[in-house]
């Protein structure tokens, strides 16, 4: 199916982060605007040991919702850079 001029493409990718303590990772869902190239993180993701199926199962269905809720630009806003996206969220997550 072709996309409609008026639908925005996005690329979606992960940033990860090691984090110390407590030990694990935080995984950044990032997105690109094609258009425009401006980056934004619609959520992140914690991860500990022990990591199962059914926690990574939920976590990759809750980000494909909050996708088809709403564009995640509208969400978070566009940065110039994903390292400018990232910074934001990281801020928005503390407050």
């Amino acid at each position: 199916m072709k996309a409609k001029r008026s639908e925005k493409l996005f690329r979606s990718f992960d940033v990860w982060k090691r984090i110390q303590s407590p030990k694990g990772v935080q995984r950044y869902r990032c997105f690109e605007d094609l258009a425009s190239r401006k980056f934004c993180v619609q959520s992140s993701d914690f991860y500990r040991n022990p990591v199962t199926l059914q926690a990574v199962s939920e976590l990759e269905k809750q980000f494909i919702e909050l996708l088809i809720e709403q564009s995640p630009f509208e969400r978070s806003g566009g940065f110039s850079s994903i390292e400018a996206a990232i910074e934001d969220h990281d801020r928005i997550i503390e407050e």
